[in-house]
């Protein structure tokens, strides 16, 4: 059973994405585990390439797939950058508690 992408209009597509978004945001708002921002600001991203890839269907052109892929290798280096500062932060502090964190602090 092939579902064609015209079947599911746009907004279907915005919908889901601006849901993944907020989502995101909430999660970078009101979690304070480090791990979970990181995560969130991935889903952030992740509705940023629905939004990019749904555009570019619905418009037939490839830009939105270049765009796309240009987010996911931001976020890939994201992840590494952001993994080796928790990991350097929780071998000073044994906690990943982002209100436990103060490195202005001497």
């Amino acid at each position: 059973m092939d579902i064609s992408f015209d079947a599911i209009p746009l907004a279907h597509y915005l919908l889901l994405s601006a849901t993944l978004f907020v989502i995101g945001v909430m999660g970078v708002l009101m979690r304070r585990n480090a791990i979970v921002v990181f995560m969130s600001i991935e889903i952030m991203l992740n509705a940023v390439n629905i939004s990019l890839i749904s555009f570019d269907r619905y418009l037939n052109q490839h830009d939105g797939q270049i765009f796309s892929f240009m987010v996911m290798c931001v976020a890939a280096a994201e992840v590494s950058v952001g993994l080796a500062i928790i990991i350097a932060l929780f071998r000073n502090k044994p906690t990943v508690n982002l209100d436990e964190f103060n490195i202005m602090k001497s």
